[in-house]
């Protein structure tokens, strides 16, 4: 299994990475690694269109029913079975099929995993020989090998991490807030909007529910700002540029 999933997902994505890599190293483009890992995520974005698309839509439909969902919630609260059948019901006038949004999370959780497995690999503490002599062994071409990388990008180091500011700056905490307020800002516009009520009619559940989504809307970028603070500045570049990419889109659906 490892093995489909490295011929499959991992040695594509190292060997597109390695391809921008030289192609803007024969340019001379200054910051050529970093300038990769975006053409990579841009390249993912372009290549997975058709599922992110198929996401925004159903998140877009999801806002638009959100409203009759909470009124049919209302109506038929003790009647478990009629719920579920008006709910159905609704789902199929708005052309809403909420299994594409499972579709859309097992597609895109291998191309993450060797995305991120790829560009770990280059920042390993200590192994960059052996981590560029497994790079060129995954090549379709022998002429794409590399001898050496050079990480830095716009003064910083990618394979650095924010943790190590004592010694690279205090500048690179920046990375981690504003990784956190970008998804932060995507998770606010991919989410249902929750109305307040116009009565106290709704039971503590219902209250529940609407107080752990807005926890969700501050955990989920706390926990990645700090996943960001932890793992290299590279690993940061990729994420922001997915959730940038993320956000452009929703803005665009809507206006």
């Amino acid at each position: 299994m490892g093995e489909l999933f490295t011929l499959i997902f991992k040695n594509p994505t190292i060997n597109l990475l390695v391809f921008f890599y030289q192609f803007l190293n024969t340019l001379h483009i200054p910051g050529a690694f970093g300038f990769s890992i975006i053409l990579l995520t841009v390249s993912i974005r372009v290549i997975l269109h058709p599922f992110f698309k198929q996401q925004i839509d159903l998140s877009y439909k999801m806002n638009k029913a959100k409203p009759h969902l909470d009124e049919i919630q209302k109506k038929h609260k003790d009647d478990k079975k009629k719920l579920q059948e008006e709910q159905m019901k609704l789902y199929k006038e708005m052309g809403i099929n909420p299994a594409s949004g499972c579709l859309f999370a097992i597609v895109q959780i291998p191309v993450f995993i060797a995305l991120y497995q790829v560009l770990y690999s280059f920042f390993e503490k200590g192994k960059m020989s052996e981590t560029i002599l497994q790079i060129n062994k995954a090549l379709y071409f022998p002429a794409m090998k590399i001898h050496s990388i050079d990480t830095g990008f716009f003064g910083l180091n990618l394979a650095a991490t924010p943790a190590m500011f004592s010694k690279y700056g205090y500048y690179y905490l920046l990375i981690p807030v504003i990784t956190a307020i970008l998804q932060y800002y995507q998770i606010a516009l991919s989410t249902p909007q929750q109305k307040p009520a116009a009565n106290k009619e709704k039971k503590g559940g219902e209250d529940m529910q609407q107080v752990m989504s807005s926890q969700m809307k501050l955990i989920f970028p706390v926990m990645i700002g700090y996943f960001s603070y932890t793992l290299p500045v590279g690993l940061s570049v990729y994420w922001n540029i997915f959730s940038i990419f993320s956000i452009w889109q929703y803005k665009n659906k809507k206006s």
